[in-house]
């Protein structure tokens, strides 16, 4: 068995985040693993034990999901979360989401309580609000830091990315995403990734955690994969799908395909993030091409790792 979980990547650097910082996201980072974890050790599927740990990033303010989402230039929350299923290609996603408490939950009600996979907008909120799916009022999702940030990419007339404490920082370097992929008892996969985007994003923009193959995939034959980063070169790329790909059709371990997407693919398209990803004999992979990446991971047997920057 193994999980691991990332709660987004970028510029961030051991100077940029205060003491008292740190150990808040270690302690977040922590939880979700731990919640997630339990759901294995007895004997849960990675299905569940996916949805628990993104579930609790999406409840903590910290990570640019759920609660903590960032804000559009309409002064709104719109949320895309993406899950699959690797023992039979079951998947579900929404985006455009608004309200909606989890996201990821609304995703696996897409997934099997429809026939469809990928739920958008008003139509998705509806067919949540038919579920019952626990909605939020504005005020639950408002977040001084996240409002703060909006006001800055409103005077630079940008779109800005997630994760830095820097303004200065280029847009292209501050990504925020939540995610989990997991290897059960069974050796059966799963990955799931939430997010809210970006912040002053305009016209209903869509990035990749909610499209299946770009920035979640699974397949018990290969790998669970959930990436975070710009998410437009994580869709050209096809970057979940393309490390499945390396590995059933040119053989590539699970380390050695991760290390070609990221660190190659991406790396000459411009494209900045990471990713984690597990295969079905629990080993795993979290490369990342940005100065940090929020980072955690535990299998069977070992104790539990939780990392932020480049080491």
């Amino acid at each position: 068995m193994a999980l691991a979980i990332h709660g987004g990547a970028g510029v961030i650097r051991r100077d940029d985040l205060q003491a008292n910082a740190e150990d808040s996201y270690r302690r977040g980072l922590a939880e979700a693993l731990y919640c997630g974890w339990s759901v294995l050790h007895a004997g849960g599927a990675a299905l569940d034990a996916v949805e628990s740990a993104v579930r609790v990033l999406e409840d903590d303010p910290q990570f640019n999901a759920g609660r903590g989402a960032v804000f559009t230039n309409a002064g709104t929350h719109e949320m895309d979360a993406a899950l699959m299923s690797g023992a039979d290609l079951r998947a579900g996603a929404v985006a455009v989401v608004t309200g909606v408490r989890n996201p990821i939950t609304l995703a696996r009600c897409v997934m099997e309580k429809s026939p469809h996979v990928l739920m958008c907008g008003e139509g998705a909120m509806k067919f949540a609000r038919e579920l019952g799916v626990e909605f939020e009022s504005s005020e639950y999702f408002f977040n001084e830091k996240r409002y703060e940030q909006l006001l800055a990419a409103k005077e630079d007339a940008e779109v800005r990315l997630d994760h830095s404490s820097n303004r200065d920082v280029p847009i292209n370097k501050k990504f925020g995403t939540v995610g989990a992929v997991a290897c059960d008892a069974e050796g059966n996969l799963a990955a799931a990734t939430s997010t809210g985007g970006m912040t002053n994003k305009r016209f209903g923009r869509i990035g990749d955690s909610s499209i299946i193959g770009a920035g979640t995939y699974a397949d018990n034959n290969t790998c669970a994969v959930s990436c975070t980063g710009h998410g437009e070169y994580f869709i050209r790329a096809v970057a979940a799908y393309d490390i499945a790909c390396l590995m059933k059709y040119r053989g590539l371990m699970l380390d050695a395909a991760c290390e070609q997407v990221v660190n190659e693919t991406l790396f000459k398209m411009g494209g900045e993030g990471g990713l984690i990803a597990v295969d079905a004999a629990g080993n795993i992979s979290m490369p990342f091409n940005s100065e940090g990446m929020y980072r955690a991971y535990i299998r069977e047997g070992f104790e539990p790792v939780i990392e932020i920057y480049r080491e």
